[in-house]
């Protein structure tokens, strides 16, 4: 048995913040990172999480961050 509606987006909202709060711990802010409104409305098993826009600090520090945990 599938999520219903609210819990697809309760959960979706769940691992944004768990994301966010990962991300500042490593000094990364990705500002435009949310649930996909759009993938939330529709049927799929689950929403799309929008990682956003960000600048090229920050995609710079996030590239530096993964580099170094491969490691």
């Amino acid at each position: 048995m599938g999520l219903r509606s609210a819990e697809r987006l309760r959960a979706a909202e769940d691992v944004v913040a768990q994301l966010r709060d990962e991300l500042a711990r490593v000094g990364v802010t990705l500002p435009s990172l949310r649930v996909d409104p759009v993938s939330a409305a529709s049927d799929a098993p689950y929403p799309l999480i929008d990682l956003g826009r960000c600048n090229m600090d920050t995609a710079m520090r996030l590239v530096a961050f993964l580099c170094e945990a491969r490691r």
